[in-house]
């Protein structure tokens, strides 16, 4: 291969550094949580949040007046989004079906799609209120069938954010809290004397909640390991700078760690969007963030051929790729490891964040490498069942299962197999002996 760093990210240990600081923090945090509950929960409030509560949920009469505050367009525009998600949704819950075989005669073999029954959604809204947050969690799991869902979001400038308190209600969430960071995570999780911890937790967040669900995970199921958003425009001479500088931006606010790469084969294009991004980093309103994630993570490979900008893609497994060339069906196709995908110059990754249907929950560090992102299946269990129907089948199967226990060397479960071998097949197998 030959490919070429225009430009570089910061040195990998030096992210590892980071890491490390930030992995000491949450343990000692979460482990406080466990030890104190409510007295942590609330201290851990008032010193990060800026909000001192009796209680950290809110109320029904709380939820109305926050709702109240809500703009009739942009409540709108909240349930246009949701109509959208729901139906993408509940067409992915409609393809996952329960099902039963008979595998042989009075054999009967099944699995059935159960919902988790409690749920914690975590919606960041410190910086930038992420109202779409709340439509991706709450509502996919309201679709998935769970019957407790659990809404925290951190409060913005002082009170709860009525946007972000209309898409959760609006969405299904039974409890609604107004928490945020390791505190909430932690108590959703943990739980706390008023809080009843949850079975999952869900949701994107910051290094600090990325991190705390990592830790939680095994006590609580997660959606992903997730952190900051990573942004990936893979693009030849078919589309201008403008085009690719916007769309490496435009995730690049996101925080002052937010990966953005440009992959092309290009060179015209890799140095006119280098040129264009400095552009627009002089008139974006949020350029003091994005200009720190494009100095410390941004990137720009230049690749000699589609083949070698498909290879470095899938190895990079960015969380969004954004596809801008003449053959974008082809990448549809080649890609294996990513978040999500935005083909064509039509499309953006804003759009997939926001309103167009599919989940903005999505794997990053590389985890797309073995999962996905948040959707509706991720909210359901996947159980088998058996049922052996008739005397023949018990002695049939007794049977074979009988030497294979022995083969291991198991006589207590080859004893299981042999009761029914002698129970249905009218056999007189000797205790602790291979049925024949």
């Amino acid at each position: 291969m030959t490919i070429t760093h225009l430009k570089t990210a910061k040195p990998a240990a030096e992210r590892a550094e980071d890491d490390a600081r930030v992995r000491a923090t949450v343990e000692a945090t979460l482990a406080d949580i466990e030890t104190r509950g409510d007295a942590a929960v609330a201290e851990l409030s008032a010193r990060f949040d800026g909000v001192s509560r009796p209680s950290f949920r809110l109320t029904q009469s709380e939820i109305e007046a926050a709702m109240a505050k809500v703009s009739s367009r942009d409540m709108e525009d909240i349930r246009f989004a949701q109509d959208q998600i729901r139906r993408f949704a509940e067409a992915q819950r409609a393809s996952m079906t329960d099902i039963e075989v008979e595998t042989l005669p009075g054999v009967i073999l099944g699995h059935k799609n159960i919902p988790v029954q409690s749920v914690g959604c975590y919606v960041p809204g410190g910086k930038f209120p992420m109202v779409a947050s709340a439509h991706m969690s709450v509502l996919t799991a309201t679709v998935a069938g769970v019957p407790r869902i659990v809404a925290s979001a951190p409060p913005h400038k002082g009170a709860p954010h009525p946007a972000i308190v209309a898409a959760m209600h609006l969405g299904g969430a039974h409890e609604i809290y107004v928490l945020g960071g390791i505190q909430a995570v932690g108590a959703m999780a943990i739980g706390t004397e008023t809080i009843d911890p949850v079975h999952m937790l869900v949701g994107p967040g910051n290094a600090f909640v990325a991190e705390a669900k990592r830790q939680l995970y095994g006590r609580v199921g997660i959606d992903l390991f997730a952190g900051p958003t990573e942004t990936m425009v893979i693009a030849d001479d078919t589309v201008d700078a403008e085009l690719c500088a916007t769309d490496l931006l435009g995730q690049a606010e996101h925080g002052y760690n937010s990966p953005a790469a440009l992959i092309t084969n290009s060179h015209r294009l890799a140095e006119e969007t280098l040129a264009e991004v400095d552009r627009l980093l002089a008139i974006l309103p949020t350029a003091e963030t994005a200009a720190a994630s494009w100095r410390d993570y941004g990137e720009v490979i230049l690749c000699e051929s589609h083949d070698e900008m498909l290879a470095v893609a899938n190895d990079m497994a960015y969380e969004h790729v954004q596809v801008m060339t003449d053959r974008d069906d082809w990448y549809l196709e080649h890609m294996h490891s990513y978040g999500a995908l935005f083909l064509g110059p039509r499309t953006n990754v804003a759009n997939g964040d926001k309103v167009i249907g599919t989940n903005h929950t999505l794997p990053t560090k590389k985890a797309g490498r073995y999962t996905g992102g948040l959707w509706v299946g991720k909210f359901l269990k996947t159980h088998s069942y058996q049922r052996i129907t008739s005397d023949a089948a018990a002695a049939e199967i007794g049977t074979y299962g009988s030497r294979l226990c022995m083969l291991e060397g198991f006589v207590g479960h080859a004893e299981q197999c042999n009761i029914r071998v002698r129970r249905y097949g009218g056999r007189n197998v000797p205790y602790g002996v291979a049925a024949e």
